[in-house]
C-alpha cells in the first residue's frame, strides 16, 4: 500500500494520524535562541510565554532535504508526500529535492496550496485512496484536483503577529486595532493568503462572518468532514461547531488545535474553518 506523508502544519490530532496511517515530518520553530520541533517539544503556552518574554516573533523553518531523505528511506513502499503551500514554506521544494536524490524510489510530491487542516483534509483523502489500492501517481493526480475544492478561512484576534511577521504594515496594525477591524483571511487558489473582507466590530461579528461563508457554500459542501482549527478559544470553537450543525448535516465536525508553527504567524485566539466542496461531476 502507498505510504502517505504530510508535514506537521496539517494540525491533525495524533489519533487521526494513526487511524489513517499518515506519517508526519515536523517543521521547526526557533525562539529565544533555541530550536523546537512542531508538535513534539513546544506547547502553545510555552510558545506565547517566550514570545512575550523576548518581544520577537519565532522563526519557523522547513525540514531540510536531508531530513526528508532520512524519512523517505524508512518506508519501502511508494510514497505520496503532501505539504504546506509552497507560497508559505520551502517544505515542498525540499521534499522535491529529496525525491530527486532517491531515484530508486517512487516518491510523488504534491503542493497542497493550503495550510493547517486544509492540508490535513488532503492527507486524509489521499490515505483513503491508498487503502483502496490506488497507485502513488493516481493519488497524486487526484489530490492536485481535489486541492482546488478546499476552502480555508480564518480570523485572527490581533494583527500583531501578522505585523511582526511582515504580513502587514505598522500602519495597518495600528489602524486595525484602533478601528477594531478583523480581517477574514482565506487561502487563495495559488496558495497565498488573501483578505476576503474586513469586518469591523466585535469578535462575535467576526465569528458570524466565518459562518456566513459556510452558509453561502452549504449546498456545495462535502459533508464527510469539516474542521474547526483554533487556539486558546475553545468556547468559540464549540459555538462554531454547533452553528455549523444547524446549517448543514455534516457527518463529522472535528475540533483541532493549531500547531506551534501556524500559531507563530497568526497568534492566540485564531480560529479557522476548513472543508472540501463536493465534486460536481459526481452524482
Amino acid at each position: 500500500m502507498v505510504q502517505i506523508i504530510t508535514d506537521s502544519t496539517c494540525d491533525l490530532e495524533k489519533s487521526m494520524l494513526e487511524e489513517f496511517d499518515i506519517a508526519v515530518i515536523p517543521l521547526s520553530v526557533n525562539l529565544d535562541g533555541r530550536q523546537f520541533w512542531d508538535g513534539i517539544d513546544l506547547t502553545l503556552d510555552e510558545l506565547y510565554r517566550l514570545v512575550h518574554k523576548s518581544g520577537a516573533l519565532p522563526k519557523t523553518a522547513a525540514p531540510t532535504p536531508g531530513e526528508f531523505i532520512a524519512l523517505f528511506n524508512k518506508f519501502p513502499e511508494d510514497i505520496v508526500f503532501i505539504g504546506i503551500s509552497s507560497n508559505a514554506s520551502a517544505t515542498v521544494q525540499n521534499a522535491r529535492l529529496a525525491a530527486v536524490d532517491l531515484p530508486q524510489k517512487n516518491i510523488q510530491v504534491v503542493d497542497s496550496l493550503n495550510l493547517t487542516t486544509g492540508l490535513g483534509i488532503q492527507a486524509m483523502e489521499a490515505a483513503e485512496l491508498a487503502r483502496k489500492g490506488f497507485s502513488a501517481k493516481e493519488i497524486a493526480e487526484h489530490i492536485k484536483i481535489f486541492r482546488t475544492r478546499i476552502h480555508t478561512a480564518f480570523i485572527v484576534d490581533t494583527m500583531e503577529y501578522l505585523y511582526m511577521g511582515g504580513r502587514c504594515s505598522a500602519l495597518q496594525n495600528v489602524m486595525s486595532s484602533l478601528l477594531k477591524i478583523r480581517p477574514l483571511i482565506y487561502m487563495q487558489p495559488n496558495g497565498s493568503l488573501g483578505v476576503k473582507k474586513k469586518i469591523r466590530g466585535s469578535r462575535a461579528k467576526a465569528l458570524q462572518g466565518l459562518l456566513d461563508d459556510v452558509r453561502e457554500d452549504a449546498a456545495l459542501i462535502d459533508t464527510r468532514r469539516i474542521f474547526i482549527t483554533y487556539n486558546r478559544c475553545e468556547e468559540d470553537a464549540d459555538f462554531i461547531k454547533q452553528e455549523i450543525l444547524k446549517i448543514l448535516p455534516a457527518k463529522e465536525v472535528h475540533l483541532t488545535i493549531t500547531g506551534t508553527v501556524v500559531a507563530s504567524h497568526c497568534g492566540p485566539k485564531t480560529i479557522s474553518i476548513q472543508y472540501a466542496l463536493r465534486d460536481m461531476e459526481q452524482k
